[in-house]
């Protein structure tokens, strides 16, 4: 039989011929008759394509593993895959497919699925190989074999319908340029992981960040910060690995990504995991470790977790379901002593029964909710574990004690085997444990986590990471992801004695604009007392603070006060265009338009401060997408005083208009203002544009639909253009909400006029 299966092979590789017998053992056993024959044809149609051994040697290999999963039938579409490979420039790919294979039939199951996986491969190809004149595809796809290396990785994550969006992504914004293409396709871009993040189905951390934060605070009264990390696989690797969560002082650190797994929702999943976080935090204790062997910590660990998850579910008894139903329940009979170490095995079961063994507060403590388990050893040891929970003699140490009298008790000789046992034994809510260990000595052999550095504030401050926003695409109607990076910083200050200057030499236009700001101001005012820097002084409470001190006493401190009016709902946010263009001179004056500009946002600023309206002034300029610059000048809880005008006297221009982005982060802030007007009033002088764009739409087509999420979200936008001919542009991104200054030096005067003509 073996003989008449190699002549209808017909393959003269000897590579293939080294493993031809193993293969056929094993396919015979999972192939039908008919498969099987199909199985030799298609391999010695493989070996005839002149692409050398690897695609037969990786299809004999590959193919049974794959039928079992999506049936015989679907080698026909595998087939006319690799002849429309083998017909292109990229002959090169079928070995990766062929590879791909059984990982990706593990992910998709049919073979309908399978030939969507199929289709999307031979479309990718169509739209990436090169061509001359169009006729004929000439030059291989730079990127077709990074896909299908990638491809189980990628569905790993996603759905075949996600993995389709991430595709599309890659062959839309990357058409032109090869080498970021295949970075894309190869996982090694920050696009790319992006994208692949937001077509994965789950909870992402980041979208709930202020609820969970708001949690941990509210039920455990701990304020430290939540962190996500990336759980997409390292580019090496074929399937993604999921890190443990763990804590540091500077944070919980999550996965970026929960699904829902055992009928716990992703969001339920993050709570679990913090919640066992913080009971370590609360409960548990460092001792040392360098006395224990690794063997006796893994037990340790596994009675540390199990006790406070106990105290745990004794506090918040909503969360026992939860934790029951993630903690995975091994098998007895799983682990093969023969064959490997089943000490994580075993203590697996433990863990399962000591969590199992609680008895929920529905329940009598007489009959506690029961385990599969029937060992007598393990069964004892989770009532001695209950036991001392009972009398309140659990601790870090107690649990340390127990743990190595059950190692010294289950001891077994293939607990040294080097092939450790891990299914169902990964409880994927618990924390690494990292923090439960100190030692005496740091060696080569002891991980410590504990980081000495001390890291200055001005050290801190440089490492803030950037905000990343996402900026439209217009040709393809969809949005690059965290495609623009926002540096915040305050702006550096200079001599407001200039502002001084500049407010004098309008003398006469502040006192008409005082005339008509009587006209605006709100009558009705609240007085604010006890107030640390207001604006008058409180009597009242200044006496009683003299008569604490003259007493001996620790007198108030908090003896100012201050007026806010009622009835006037407004916030504003003034956001400056600071490119380069604005130091050019202005038409018919001898002042640039940064000077003028200067001029009249201290003006503005000037009436705002007499109106009473919250207040926010910011500057942007922008180089290139990953560098955009927001300098903040004032901020919505200062007053118009010293500091503001120092850093409006320091106002300098330079680089390009990335205005989109910037309207993106202003409305951070100003979405946040209690006020029943939000208004986002932009100060410019020209077009959106950028170095790195040079399609002059791109960004106008940006902002426009900056324009429209702002709206969304209540907020009104508003230009002020400088620029005479910028009717047409200013009118498609604001659409009739602008106004253009032709005469640029009557700007100081027509600022404040319409900002008060706006907020009537």
């Amino acid at each position: 039989m073996m003989q008449a299966w190699r002549e209808r092979l017909d393959c003269r590789f000897t590579e293939v011929e080294a493993v031809f017998e193993e293969c056929m053992q094993e396919a015979s056993q999972i192939l039908s008759e008919t498969g099987l024959h199909s199985y030799l044809d298609s391999a010695r149609t493989l070996s005839k394509l002149g692409r050398g051994a690897e695609p037969v040697l990786t299809f004999l290999q590959s193919w049974p593993q794959t039928a079992t999963t999506v049936g015989e039938d679907a080698l026909v579409a595998v087939m006319t895959s690799v002849n429309a490979i083998n017909k292109s420039p990229n002959g090169r790919a079928i070995a990766p497919l062929l590879q791909s294979l059984p990982a990706v039939s593990r992910r998709l199951i049919t073979a309908a699925m399978l030939q969507q996986y199929l289709d999307l491969g031979l479309h990718l190809l169509a739209r990436t190989s090169g061509s001359i004149h169009g006729i004929h595809k000439t030059y291989a796809s730079p990127c077709l074999i990074a896909f299908y290396e990638h491809a189980p990785q990628v569905l790993h994550l996603l759905s075949i319908d996600g993995m389709r969006t991430w595709a599309e992504y890659g062959i839309r914004h990357y058409h032109d340029h090869p080498d970021q293409q295949q970075q894309y396709f190869s996982l090694q871009s920050a696009d790319s992981r992006a994208v692949l993040q937001r077509a994965r189905h789950g909870s992402l951390l980041v979208d709930h960040l202020r609820k969970l934060d708001l949690y941990l605070l509210a039920l455990w009264q701990d304020p430290l910060p939540l962190v996500p990390y990336a759980t997409v696989a390292d580019t090496g690797q074929s399937e993604a690995t999921e890190q443990p969560p763990y804590y540091d002082d500077e944070g919980m650190r999550l996965p970026d990504l929960y699904g829902t797994r055992q009928g716990v929702s992703g969001l339920d999943r993050y709570r679990i995991a913090m919640a066992h976080m913080a009971a370590h935090r609360r409960w548990s204790r460092a001792i040392y470790a360098d006395n224990f062997s690794p063997a006796q910590r893994l037990a340790i660990e596994c009675f540390e977790d199990a006790r406070v998850d106990t105290l745990t579910m004794r506090l918040y008894p909503g969360l026992r379901s939860a934790m029951v139903a993630l903690h995975p329940a091994p098998k007895v009979d799983a682990c093969n002593p023969k064959t490997h170490s089943c000490l994580r095995h075993r203590l697996a079961m433990l863990s399962h029964a000591l969590l199992c063994g609680e008895a929920s507060p529905s329940t009598p403590a007489s009959s506690p909710v029961q385990h599969a388990y029937t060992d007598a050893m393990l069964i004892s040891f989770v009532e001695r574990f209950h036991a001392n929970m009972a009398r309140g003699e659990s601790g870090t140490e107690e649990m340390a004690a127990l743990a190595i009298a059950y190692l010294a008790k289950t001891r077994c000789q293939s607990d040294q085997l080097p092939n450790t046992w891990f299914t169902d034994t990964v409880v994927d809510y618990r924390d690494d444990n990292r923090l439960l260990w100190k030692f005496h000595e740091l060696s080569d052999d002891e991980e410590t986590f504990d980081s000495h550095r001390t890291t200055t504030t001005t050290e801190q401050l440089q490492r803030l990471p950037p905000r990343h926003y996402p900026e439209w695409d217009y040709s393809s109607q969809s949005y690059r992801p965290d495609w623009v990076s926002v540096f915040e910083s305050l702006h550096p200050s200079g001599n407001s004695a200039f502002i001084d200057q500049l407010l004098a030499k309008h003398s006469t236009l502040i006192k008409r604009l005082k005339r008509m700001l009587d006209l605006l101001k709100p009558h009705a005012r609240v007085r604010l007392r006890h107030q640390e820097d207001g604006s008058e002084l409180d009597l009242d409470l200044a006496v009683r603070a003299l008569i604490d001190l003259q007493a001996n006493g620790q007198p108030e401190s908090r003896i100012t006060e201050s007026h806010r009016t009622d009835g006037r709902s407004i916030a504003v946010t003034l956001l400056l265009d600071l490119s380069e263009s604005l130091n050019d001179k202005a038409a018919g004056s001898q002042q640039s338009v940064l000077e003028l500009s200067q001029e009249a946002v201290s003006l503005l600023a000037w009436t705002v401060e007499q109106l009473g309206d919250p207040l926010a002034i910011a500057g942007f300029h922008s180089n290139t997408r990953h560098d955009v610059r927001y300098l903040h000048l004032k901020g919505f809880g200062e007053h118009w005083g010293y500091e503001v005008k120092s850093r409006l006297a320091a106002m300098q221009a330079s680089y390009s208009t990335r205005m989109g982005a910037a309207m993106r982060h202003a409305a951070h802030t100003l979405a946040t203002q209690k006020a029943d007007i939000r208004l986002l009033l932009v100060l410019t002088d020209g077009r959106p544009s950028d170095v790195d764009v040079h399609d002059e739409q791109l960004l106008t087509r940006d902002a426009r639909q900056a324009v429209t999420e702002l709206t969304a979200q209540g907020i009104t936008p508003y230009c002020v253009s400088l620029d005479a001919q910028a009717d047409g542009y200013v009118r498609e991104i604001f659409g009739n909400n602008f106004s253009v200054v032709d005469h640029i030096a009557t700007l100081p005067e027509k600022l404040p006029r319409l900002f008060m003509r706006l907020t009537r």
